[in-house]
């Protein structure tokens, strides 16, 4: 794939299946993540959608990634990024971060937070720009804690969409922007699954046609509602929502002491303040 289909992402944003693709996806997000609670909360990448903009953790923050490559989805030219994880928060990077929130510029496979420190991590489409989706995964993994949510968004290969997307590649016209291949749905899956995950929900959204113009995509508006009743895993976006599970874990509380409980007929065995002897 050549590199324009990387670097007009945000331009492909601003079309119309762009639009309608985030549309879907933001109205997902701020219903799922405003009962999650916590702490912490971090969206990796596409400062195009406010993955966090409904949830009320104090700490929230969108971690774009600073490498010198151009496989990001939030791309933007060299001389805007600071030089690593130090950049001035109220520079380059503070003008991508939603009012209120903070930007960190940093490699996204080797996160700069401690282990079991984040509460949420988004990840909308990020593992289909980066070079290494399962040590991004495992990432991912690490820095959350026990009980923490992890929520991923993605191409469904496996949807019209999908099939556009092949096709063009072919032709050296890609349909949507995307570094590495689409993952499936149940790819992703099986990933999770054996990093420790629990598989809460998943979700699939758009089952429109691959089309470039607002008219074409309102005419098959009504493919929603049937799409969604009737081949639902062909949609052309999916939501995962996943749990990190610490096996073997349990809640310790305060130590209750039982008495010991005596079988009919029965007395105590004697103690020290018991007078058993012959004087």
């Amino acid at each position: 794939m050549t590199d324009r289909a990387i670097i007009d992402w945000p331009a492909w944003t601003d079309s119309p299946p762009g639009r309608y693709v985030l549309d879907w996806e933001q109205t997902q997000l701020d219903r799922v993540v405003s009962d999650v609670f916590g702490y912490h909360a971090l969206q990796l990448g596409l400062p195009q959608l406010d993955a966090l903009r409904e949830n009320r953790m104090p700490c929230r923050g969108l971690v774009l990634d600073a490498a010198s490559g151009t496989s990001a989805p939030y791309t933007y030219p060299r001389a805007a990024r600071p030089a690593g994880v130090g950049g001035d928060p109220q520079g380059a990077a503070g003008l991508h971060a939603p009012g209120g929130r903070s930007a960190v510029w940093c490699d996204l496979l080797d996160l700069p937070f401690e282990a079991q420190s984040v509460d949420l991590i988004v990840m909308p489409h990020t593992l289909e720009f980066t070079s290494d989706p399962h040590r991004l995964l495992r990432e991912a993994e690490r820095v959350l804690m026990p009980e923490g949510q992890l929520i991923i968004l993605g191409f469904n290969s496996l949807s019209l969409w999908g099939v556009r997307q092949s096709m063009g590649k072919m032709a050296g016209r890609p349909f949507v922007p995307a570094a590495v291949d689409l993952i499936a749905f149940t790819r992703l899956k099986d990933w999770i699954k054996l990093l420790g995950f629990d598989l809460e929900r998943g979700r699939f959204g758009c089952y429109r046609p691959p089309l470039a113009s607002d008219q074409w995509l309102s005419r098959y508006g009504f493919m929603e509602a049937a799409g969604d009743r009737w081949w639902p895993i062909f949609g052309a976006t999916y939501m995962i929502k996943a749990i990190k599970r610490v096996r073997g874990m349990r809640l310790v509380g305060p130590l209750k002491v039982k008495k010991p409980v005596l079988a009919t007929g029965l007395a105590p065995a004697a103690t020290p303040n018991t007078r058993n002897h012959i004087e």
